[in-house]
């Protein structure tokens, strides 16, 4: 696995007059340290039509200081960055090409711009000598390596201020103070990846920008459905990373997508959408196999860590422990497997041909006041439907069945409603709202139906051990009775949900 690094940097304009300012004035320093200077020789890489820029990543391989070698960042926020490093190699590391597969695909990246910086470092250290930032003032010299404008140079002189490792964020804005104060500006470029291929790039006329606003349902459909593709593509690393809740992000964009096809039906030719919408439906299956025991063990293990000493009889944890163990599918190996398969990565490329040539139906062309509250409303129907038919069963096992049913019809009608929601506005994020609450009491009841089962085959488990089942009948108890907590308090959500004047809105 690569080392990685959580970058936090500021990036100022310089000039060959400018001076960096006595930044030992700066609050908190009590030394600057001189570190000498660095020469570095950075190539970066991408594929021809840029597409690692494009979503503001940065492949490039450096020799010279420190930390010399292959280094991939993956923004974070603003000035933010995660930086992985892999050793200096003649080709790109293994683990970054897994990580840029979503990009690459069946594309090998190219050495697109090389950038040669003499680095002039300073240490900003507290009073104890830790290290409190690092400020470097970067002379570079840019060389586009391919695509237009081959060969042309750019120079630049910039600052840098990377605060140290787990340093207060705060210590930026006092040292950026000092810099104003001294005549030095923010940069505007995010990067000097970014300024090269800007100031390397062809000069070109101006052209009159189009106009990107979403006019008809389609535009504002398409919008959103290639916010979900964008979104799948570009949470691919982080669940090859294991970063936290990106298996979950990734999967519910694949529902939200999936939704979107079987909303929009009227807008988007369902022949071409529907084989795409059952391969999303295959990935967001291989997605939650471990998300939904991950959901069902911090239920358990909540409920158990809850109960007093003495309620809590055998050896309940390590039980729900190993039984849990038992059930996980070495679902990060798994899932990588899924990510590399041929399967996966043709779909990646059927969204594309699908977001770059959409199969739009007549009613795409149509006011979205008019085509998008129809579609919305039609979903609501559905879901009006599986709740009478919920709410018309006794407590027991047809109810819970046909809750889980009215769950996702509820899912369905509040996607339609995040959906519209740009061209609808407040009606649609009110619409939204009410159903989400919906949802979620369906949700927790059909956790708690899940959680029952899995509890009942704990008692079993330790029954058979000679253990004694006290504490999974006791938790058994527990989760029926939020269950039935559930089910008393859905009438008044669903109330507040199916209100006529929430649907009225919609459609003016």
């Amino acid at each position: 696995m690569a080392d990685t690094k959580r970058e936090i940097e500021r990036k100022y304009e310089a000039t060959d007059a400018t001076r960096l300012p006595d930044l030992s004035r700066v609050a908190g320093v009590g030394q600057v340290v001189e570190r000498g200077v660095t020469e570095l020789d950075a190539v970066y890489y991408d594929t021809a039509d840029l597409r690692l820029a494009s979503h503001s990543l940065t492949l490039r391989r450096r020799t010279g200081g420190a930390d010399e070698g292959w280094h991939l960042k993956f923004p974070v926020a603003t000035g933010i960055r995660d930086e992985l490093h892999e050793p200096l190699a003649d080709t790109l590391p293994p683990s970054f090409a897994a990580l840029l597969r979503s990009r690459l695909r069946h594309t090998e990246p190219v050495p697109v711009v090389r950038l040669l910086s003499s680095r002039d470092v300073q240490h900003l250290n507290d009073p104890d000598g830790t290290l409190l930032a690092e400020v470097s003032v970067d002379t570079v010299l840019a060389e586009r390596l391919a695509g237009e404008g081959t060969g042309t140079t750019a120079t630049w002189t910039e600052i840098e201020v990377e605060l140290a490792d787990d340093g207060d964020p705060a210590f930026l804005d006092a040292v950026e103070k000092r810099l104003r104060k001294a005549g030095v500006r923010p940069s505007e470029s995010p990067s000097k990846l970014a300024r090269a291929l800007a100031e390397t790039a062809p000069v070109r006329k101006e052209k009159k920008p189009k106009a990107d606003d979403p006019q008809t349902a389609g535009d504002h459909v398409l919008t959103y459905v290639r916010q979900q593709i964008r979104t799948i593509v570009d949470l691919d690393p982080a669940v090859r990373r294991d970063l936290p809740d990106s298996v979950h992000k990734m999967r519910v964009a694949t529902r939200r997508l999936r939704s979107a096809f079987k909303t929009y039906r009227r807008i988007l030719d369902r022949e071409t959408t529907d084989p795409v919408g059952a391969e999303l439906k295959w990935l967001a299956g291989e997605l939650g196999v471990d998300r939904d025991q991950e959901v069902l063990d911090e239920r358990l293990t909540t409920r158990v860590d809850a109960l007093p000493t003495t309620l809590a009889l055998g050896p309940v944890g390590s039980r729900l422990t190993v039984w849990s163990a038992a059930r996980r599918t070495g679902s990060r190996r798994r899932i990588t497997d899924v990510l590399d398969g041929k399967r996966y990565l043709a779909l990646l490329d059927t969204l594309d041909a699908l977001a770059a040539d959409p199969p739009l139906r007549p009613a795409a062309s149509r006011a979205p006041g008019k085509e998008l509250p129809r579609a919305v409303l039609k979903d609501y129907k559905k879901l009006a439907r599986r709740m009478g038919h919920a709410l018309e069963h006794p407590p027991g096992p047809e109810r819970d069945a046909a809750m889980h049913e009215a769950r996702k019809a509820a899912k369905r009608a509040r996607y339609a409603g995040d959906a519209a929601r740009p061209a609808l506005g407040k009606p649609a994020k009110r619409f939204a709202k009410r159903v989400k609450a919906v949802q979620t009491v369906l949700g927790d009841h059909q956790d708690s139906v899940v959680a029952r089962d899995a509890l009942r085959t704990l008692a079993i488990e330790a029954h058979a051990a000679g253990e004694t089942t006290f504490t999974w009948g006791l938790l058994y108890g527990h989760e029926e009775a939020a269950a039935d907590a559930r089910e008393r308090e859905l009438p008044e959500v669903w109330a507040r949900a199916s209100d006529p004047v929430l649907r009225a809105d919609l459609k003016h």
